[in-house]
């Protein structure tokens, strides 16, 4: 007679952490795709979370999101990263459109005791697709980018944390008097992330 146990997700530290970089690479490939920084044609069509994703496949970018990754987490596994910002600007006048803000809280505990955490791989999966579905639906809350954008990505750690030679200090690259959305957040039970995004205000809606 065949025996069997109820099967559990466990979540650990290293597993949270992939969990959490993996989301930013997917999360900034969509903003970019939806901010149209970079042309329509430059992307490509994958499945991922359940849903139809994009990737840039230039090769610049690419290369550039899989360090971005891979530093993250280990960051993240190091419990040492507290917030990731992707920024919009101007190409032409570095002027600060868009702030994408990911916001980390990591359980000390498991970072200090090497605890493990429970939660089911689909209940991650369907708080992810929740924000993934909301930045793919940002052209119905955001101003229209009319002009060439570049981006930049903010790491915000530690003061403890020593940063590689390809990261340099920034100052936070703020938005005055922003509006605000507010995002879904996701948590592994190990990294909560909260998302929120700010923008500067259209002139048609200082005009009125």
């Amino acid at each position: 007679m065949a025996s069997r146990t109820a099967s559990k997700d466990i979540i650990t530290l290293r597993g949270s952490a992939a969990i959490v970089s993996e989301f930013f690479g997917y999360a900034a490939n969509s903003i970019l795709y939806n901010r149209a920084v970079y042309p329509e044609e430059s992307f490509t069509k994958v499945k991922k979370y359940g849903l139809t994703m994009l990737l840039t496949q230039d090769e610049g970018v690419k290369t550039f999101i899989a360090s971005l990754t891979s530093q993250l987490s280990e960051w993240l596994e190091a419990g040492k990263l507290q917030r990731i910002v992707l920024v919009i600007m101007s190409k032409a006048t570095n002027e600060v459109l868009e702030r994408w803000n990911f916001n980390i809280v990591t359980d000390a505990e498991v970072v200090e005791k090497g605890a493990i955490k429970e939660k089911s791989d689909k209940e991650i999966m369907r708080e992810i697709q929740a924000i993934m579905r909301q930045i793919a639906s940002c052209i119905t809350y955001l101003p229209c980018l009319d002009e060439p954008c570049v981006f930049d990505v903010l790491a915000y750690t530690d003061t403890d944390v020593d940063a590689p030679g390809t990261w340099v200090e920034s100052d936070a690259k703020l938005i005055s008097n922003p509006q605000m959305v507010k995002l879904h957040s996701f948590d592994t039970k190990i990294h909560k992330v909260d998302t929120l995004v700010s923008y500067k205000k259209d002139e048609w809606d200082e005009e009125e």
